[in-house]
């Protein structure tokens, strides 16, 4: 009987041991374990890219062992969202999207490259669709090749793939949900949950923390600097034609107005602006910067030579410098063509108003050698009008006028006169004398 008590006792040691050893382990969850919060809000550019890029390279050095994504965007170019998904794939840190407002468009597709999703109540997925920058659906080419992506997202993670179709087509119809044809697949956290398009719906990190099991880790958090909000501004496809536009028309201005002013200073401000986010951004490098800039030179010294080949060398470094720091060929291209409009348009209205006092004028000449300024390539001789002489030769119709003891070089209205004819000159223009005969029964 002891032994059987002893034994009881020893039983419920062990059992209160081991209870108190898995109630250490649970509160101790992540514990020295480092999680990284990066935020993607705002619109999908090349800024973001990459800011993300950046970001999950320091994690990586950090010796982070978890990425939390916190989406909130309504989406954006799908040139930048395809890179963005490609640096999270090759990420060895596993990430998990965390919506914790609206995942679209590029931010739905950004979401299901992550290892697992997890959102805000009331939060929403979906809504995919290619739409250019004036508001229309893309071509049959780009939807085909965007609808592509999206499958392969979710196939990445073993979801369901239709639900990733109906986000992007809109002639995919899930009854279930309500989706009726014409309609983009838009999914509720319940939804997603529902379908398994979310791993967990959570209200705050902690909850979301303790479904990925680290309460305890260590939490850290990559902030955009001053830099990178500069980049992502100045990358927007929206900014980039307003900065060439600004940069290209405050330049060409300048050579309009005495001494380097407002104009001057407002373009290469807007171009210094271009080039330095695009920097940050890592889309554009010093050959690019470089090359622009021998452009700019070979376009002066375009002014000062002739010849006209060191002028279309400039624009061609120019433009090639412009496209190689664009990043999207399709963009830099129409910004450009916007820029040049622009700047027509602009020049032509500012010289209409204000007229041309620039620093090139010293070589455009601009003043006329007119009668009117005294300006004059022989004597006018005003004079002759009305006089009546005899003509020396036969007038066909120009000739020679005898008039007193003087000959001079005269001309017809257009008729044949002959020699020995009297005639009076009824007109002189410069150096041009002209004569009409006069009849017999009028001398």
């Amino acid at each position: 009987m002891k032994r059987i008590r002893l034994l009881i006792y020893m039983l419920c040691l062990i059992w209160g041991i081991y209870g108190v050893l898995s109630t250490s382990q649970v509160f101790s969850a992540g514990k020295g374990k480092t999680v990284t919060f990066i935020p993607v809000e705002h619109e999908v550019e090349r800024g973001l890219e990459a800011f993300l890029d950046r970001s999950i390279q320091k994690a990586k050095k950090d010796g982070t062992d978890h990425i939390v994504l916190e989406i909130y965007t309504p989406g954006g170019r799908v040139d930048a969202a395809l890179h963005i998904a490609k640096v999270m794939r090759e990420s060895e840190i596993p990430i998990t999207a965390y919506v914790v407002k609206n995942a679209f468009s590029a931010g739905a597709y950004i979401a299901l490259n992550a290892d697992q999703i997890v959102m805000k109540p009331s939060t929403t997925i979906g809504s995919a669709a290619v739409i250019d920058s004036q508001g229309n659906t893309a071509g049959q080419k780009a939807e085909s090749a965007w609808k592509a992506e999206m499958l392969a997202a979710a196939e990445l993670n073993e979801r369901t793939p239709i639900y990733a179709e109906a986000m992007v087509d809109p002639d995919v119809e899930i009854p279930e949900l309500g989706l009726e044809k014409g309609e983009l697949l838009t999914l509720t956290a319940s939804e997603a949950l529902k379908v398994g398009y979310a791993e967990k719906i959570a209200e705050d990190r902690q909850e979301l923390l303790a479904h990925l099991n680290l309460e305890d880790a260590k939490i850290l958090e990559s902030n955009p600097t001053f830099a990178d909000k500069i980049a992502r501004f100045v990358t927007n496809p929206v900014v980039v034609p307003i900065l060439l536009s600004l940069g290209s028309l405050g330049l060409v201005l300048e050579l309009y107005t005495p001494g380097f002013g407002i104009a001057g200073s407002i373009g290469a401000l807007s171009l210094l602006l271009f080039f330095y986010g695009h920097m940050i951004a890592g889309l554009a490098g010093w050959e690019a910067i470089i090359l622009f800039g021998v452009g700019l030179i070979l376009l002066i010294l375009e002014l000062f030579l002739p010849g006209g080949i060191i002028g279309i060398l400039g624009v061609l470094a120019v433009l090639t410098g412009l496209i190689m720091a664009g990043g999207s060929l399709t963009g830099i291209l129409i910004a450009i063509a916007i820029a040049i409009v622009v700047t027509i348009i602009g020049s032509y209205f500012f010289l209409r108003s204000f007229g041309y006092n620039g620093s090139l004028k010293k070589l455009v000449l601009f003043d006329s050698t007119s009668s009117e300024k005294g300006y004059l390539s022989h004597k006018e001789r005003v004079d002759l009008t009305g006089r009546i002489g005899v003509t020396a030769t036969t007038l066909r119709p120009s000739g020679s006028l005898k008039l007193d003891d003087e000959f001079l070089d005269v001309v017809t209205e257009g008729s044949y006169i002959e020699k020995g004819t009297t005639v009076k000159i009824i007109k002189v223009s410069g150096g041009r004398v002209v004569v009409r005969a006069i009849e017999k029964n009028n001398e």
